[in-house]
């Protein structure tokens, strides 16, 4: 059967993307390899039958600020947002915590009370963020160059103290806090947040990840999709069929065929063909796409050898706990955060980051963690908690920087005795946590990757964030928008600019795309037609 666009993937890009298309009056094939939709937007009740985790990403701030996502509306079909009382929680080993709230007032007022001066600081930075921050957000999430979102930035920059504030954008974290706070809870909650991504916390670039996932939390919260991540990807695709598209489970495409230098169709493993009339959208990591799935002599050779620079960020272990009760907090923070942060400083947390990036499994991990039914009471029994951590592992071992237990081969045994370094971790500022766990998972980078092929030896951002692959460097020089080599086909995953993230940005900006060069087809179509005509008289 024969459609106007195929889409490669059923994660929340792909989805995103064929949600577009079919909006435009398209047809819209997609097809996932998992015997389930979402990609990394998934929950299940495997660790435990009453309990809801989410087996990969887990609060959407990004998607709750993504103007793509929103314009869907998928409210309407079944997806509900739910907040924690408070966004993050940042315990230290003396008991006090650093802490984010959604209401900034309350936020600045915790952080008066450990460092008079640092609560003024915070609304000063919080004030520079209205101003500049949404315009800012449409800049990194449209196609680079963001000429509209680049304009209203630049407009807005002299507000906020111009290229002073553009320094402070590109300054590293620590830098950033350091300037403008002498307490250290704003530090921490920066540079946590910065941590989010595998950019160092002293390198450029680190500082703009920390502020905006930090504003992010300040401004639209860290939601959650009520009843576990899977049900935004559930709406997503909802929408999707009801408006016509189709999806197809446990397909996976081996092979885009390619035609006089255009894509024309897929062809799945178990040898099924599917035309596509327009495009082709790969919601896939780059190096399958240009490695697997095109043929060698589909892609210049250029592509080929840049493609042997591109890589990927680190990997991740993630455990899920079911508890039989809330954390047992040795001191209970101020207001019940969703997510929290496991490092006792801003340094250990720096020399865990620098540790995977040397290829040394982490001592003491720095660790992003969430309690799911504080967030959303659904998630579990009246009284119980559904909890989560992950922490990032080198793609290639070394050596193990702790007692020397973790190999870094990440079979099930190696999974668990470095789940179980991460568990004690939390059991420091939680005496009794183990004694309450009634289940455990543990995912290591295999098992993600088993789950979720992109997930690359549990690389889980589609390629490293650090800046020599980002912007026009995504996935590699030259390739810096969702336009392949190859006409018609088109690179929608977080391997595309802006990367990672559930906002939907490369899915929409592929599927832009496409319709733009369908449209530029189609008036060019007529004048290469007298021309094929005028060539054969």
């Amino acid at each position: 059967m024969t459609h106007d666009a195929i889409v490669i993937g059923a994660g929340p890009n792909g989805l995103v993307a064929a949600n577009h298309l079919i909006d435009a009056g398209w047809s819209v094939l997609v097809l996932e390899e998992q015997p389930e939709i979402g990609g990394a937007v998934r929950s299940d009740r495997a660790v435990h039958p009453d309990f809801v985790h989410d087996t990969f990403s887990t609060f959407y701030p990004l998607a709750a600020a993504s103007r793509t996502i929103q314009a869907f509306r998928l409210e309407e079909h079944g997806l509900r947002w739910t907040h924690a009382p408070a966004v993050l929680g940042h315990p230290r080993p003396d008991g006090s915590w650093a802490m984010l709230h959604r209401d900034r007032r309350i936020t600045a007022a915790l952080m008066e009370e450990q460092q008079p001066g640092d609560g003024e600081a915070w609304l000063e930075l919080c004030a520079a963020w209205d101003e500049i921050g949404n315009a800012l957000i449409t800049s990194l999430l449209t196609p680079f160059p963001p000429v509209r979102g680049g304009v209203a930035t630049l407009a807005k920059l002299r507000r906020v103290g111009g290229l002073d504030f553009v320094k402070t954008l590109l300054s590293p974290v620590v830098d950033l806090a350091d300037v403008r706070f002498k307490g250290s809870s704003p530090g921490l909650l920066l540079a946590g947040n910065a941590g989010h991504a595998d950019i160092p916390l002293d390198a450029p670039g680190s500082g703009l990840m920390g502020l905006m996932m930090t504003m992010l939390g300040q401004t639209v919260g860290f939601p959650v999709p009520e009843g576990g991540a899977g049900m935004l990807t559930r709406a997503m695709a909802s929408r999707l069929e009801s408006l016509g598209g189709q999806i197809e489970t446990s397909s996976r495409v081996a092979h885009v065929e390619v035609v006089d230098g255009r894509a024309v169709g897929v062809r799945t493993a178990d040898g099924e063909r599917h035309e596509a009339r327009r495009a082709v959208v790969a919601d896939v990591i780059a190096s399958q796409l240009y490695g697997d799935l095109l043929a060698p002599s589909d892609v210049p050779a250029k592509v080929h050898e840049r493609m042997q620079g591109f890589r990927l960020d680190p990997g991740t272990v993630k455990v899920d706990w079911a508890l039989d009760g809330p954390i047992p907090w040795a001191s209970q923070p101020p207001h019940d955060p969703g997510t929290f942060h496991v490092a006792d400083s801003r340094l250990e947390m720096n020399v865990a980051l620098q540790q995977v990036h040397a290829g040394h499994v982490p001592a003491h991990p720095f660790m992003l963690a969430g309690q799911m039914s504080t967030t959303d009471p659904t998630r579990s029994p009246a009284g119980t908690e559904s909890v989560w951590a992950y922490t990032h592992v080198p793609q290639k071992t070394v050596a193990d920087a702790g007692d020397g237990s973790v190999r870094g081969t990440w079979d099930a045994a190696d999974a668990e005795r470095f789940a179980d370094r991460m568990q004690a971790r939390i059991e420091r500022l939680a005496p009794g946590f183990g004694s309450r766990v009634i289940a455990r998972r543990v995912l290591g980078p295999r098992e993600l990757e088993a789950r979720n092929a992109n997930l690359v030896g549990g690389a889980i951002n589609g390629g490293t964030s650090q800046l020599q692959q980002e912007l026009f460097f995504r996935p590699i020089p030259g390739l810096g928008r969702s336009e392949t080599p190859v006409r018609g086909l088109y690179l929608g995953s977080a391997s595309a600019h802006p990367g990672g993230g559930v906002h939907g940005a490369p899915g929409m900006n592929a599927a832009r795309a496409a319709l733009a060069h369908s449209r530029v087809d189609g008036v060019l179509e007529p004048v290469r037609g007298v021309a094929r005509r005028a060539l054969r008289r």
